[in-house]
């Protein structure tokens, strides 16, 4: 029965409810709904079937009857290095051929390792005969001047100017020849004898050179060491570079020495403010020393003329200190004569040639000249400083103590330690990159090389 009171759309509506409830009785629908709501799937699983594994014995050279291999593992290692994009170079810790690691043509560098090796005996010779004398002529700082035919990219510009960057740059300390040793950030080493149009370029590793170290009395060896925790001495007489040093834990290798009164002995800075002592004559590192002298990485190594004993070392944690490597305490460590502290990093720090003076290169643009007794004598001047903060910008000696070179963006200036100001500036090529690392000539003054980030060497020199 309807209720009573329903509207027409009350009264529609139950008429279609009961419609369709017929019409699903006479389907049988409900009926079939609850079927399925009751019925049970069963999954069947199929049993596993176990493959049998087999059983392996393993026994031991000796029980077996063999003799084992004492050759070792192969020599070849993996650093944590940047990736080289212009050769396929692996790092290994045995020698490298020249000839394998040269980068011209056959053995277009016959005439160099040749000449090199003669100017290397005929130094020893003359040495035994006669000591050589100290530079005594001044410096007419107006007489330095750029020839363009002294210009010359020691590093091919398909390194571009990330990879040929010069980063390192020492003259050969030879009064025979005028010869000069470029290192690049792409691991390259780039020789250049002054005046001649052949530059001979090798690559011994595989990312940024950190220092290149060349004794006065063996000019035929040329150590290098690079970021990659290697260093590395070019034998012109085995025609080889031979490993010499590799870095313990990976470090990174940030700077390289040697005092003027061992030509075996190596000061190498690795790692976070350790500086390595290596008598190259022990044999390949064997029994090294090691010093923890900074807190942070040391960025340069420099040894006392006159003082061979004594060194100083700047570091990035903004100190320089000065050391007696032959003063080692109970416990084999060091305590710093001389501490020179600085409000930022310090990227250079190196005696004058009489021994009396320091200059310290720090990252605000700042040279501070110590001089006077025990070094209390501070003087400090400003310079232009480079664009780019990335590059190592320091100031070196001159000839004698009275003048400093350093580079800027557009410039090359010249400090007078008596004056406490800079002086003068010297010309260079238009259109080119300004050279940011500097190394005067041992025995021939006024000669002072530059180099680039362009890869490019010039040459000042005094007429």
């Amino acid at each position: 029965m309807e209720p009573p009171n329903l509207t027409d759309y009350e009264r529609k509506r139950l008429e279609n409810i009961r419609r369709n409830n017929e019409m699903m009785a006479a389907l049988k629908l409900q009926s079939k709904a609850s079927q399925l709501r009751t019925t049970r799937v069963k999954r069947t699983v199929k049993p596993k079937t176990e493959t049998p594994i087999p059983t392996v014995t393993r026994s031991s050279l000796r029980t077996r009857g063999i003799t084992p291999d004492s050759n070792g593992l192969p020599r070849k290692i993996t650093r944590r290095t940047p990736i080289d994009k212009f050769l396929n170079f692996v790092q290994t810790l045995d020698h490298i051929p020249m000839k394998d690691a040269y980068r011209g043509i056959d053995d277009s560098d016959r005439s160099f390792i040749e000449s090199l090796v003669a100017v290397s005996n005929n130094e020893s010779s003359a040495k035994k005969k006669k000591k050589k004398k100290k530079i005594e002529s001044s410096l007419d700082l107006e007489s330095m001047s750029l020839n363009p035919e002294n210009t010359v990219r020691v590093f091919p510009s398909r390194l571009g100017t990330k990879g040929g960057g010069i980063c390192q740059l020492q003259f050969l300390p030879s009064s025979d020849v005028k010869m000069v040793v470029a290192g690049c950030k792409a691991g390259d080493i780039g020789i250049w004898n002054v005046g001649q149009s052949n530059v001979f370029s090798y690559h011994p590793h595989h990312a940024f050179i950190s220092g290149i170290s060349v004794h006065p009395n063996c000019l035929s060896k040329i150590y290098t060491s690079c970021n990659d925790g290697f260093v590395r001495m070019m034998d012109a007489e085995k025609e080889i570079f031979d490993m010499v040093y590799n870095s313990r834990d990976d470090d990174s290798i940030f700077a390289l020495s040697q005092p003027k009164n061992d030509a075996n002995c190596l000061y190498i800075a690795e790692g976070s403010g350790w500086l390595t002592i290596l008598d190259n004559r022990i044999g390949k590192c064997s029994s090294p020393s090691h010093f923890s002298l900074h807190r942070r990485r040391i960025n340069t190594i420099d040894f006392n003329p006159e003082n061979p004993h004594i060194a100083v070392t700047s570091s990035t944690d903004g100190t320089a200190c000065t050391w007696d490597f032959r003063c080692t305490g109970d416990k084999g460590n060091l305590t710093a004569l001389k501490t020179f502290t600085y409000e930022t990093v310090l990227q250079s720090a190196y005696f004058s040639p009489s021994g009396r003076s320091i200059a310290i290169t720090s990252r605000d643009n700042t040279i501070g000249i110590h001089s006077g007794v025990n070094l209390e004598d501070a003087a400090f001047v400003n310079h232009e400083s480079f664009q780019k903060l990335s590059i190592n910008n320091r100031a070196i000696w001159g000839w004698d103590d009275s003048y400093l070179f350093v580079g800027s963006n557009t410039r090359v200036e010249v400090v007078s330690t008596a004056q406490k100001a800079i002086v003068k500036t010297l010309e260079i090529p238009l259109r080119s990159s300004n050279p940011h690392i500097f190394d005067a000539h041992p025995y021939e003054v006024g000669m002072l090389a530059g180099g680039t980030a362009g890869g490019q060497v010039y040459i000042w020199t005094s007429s």
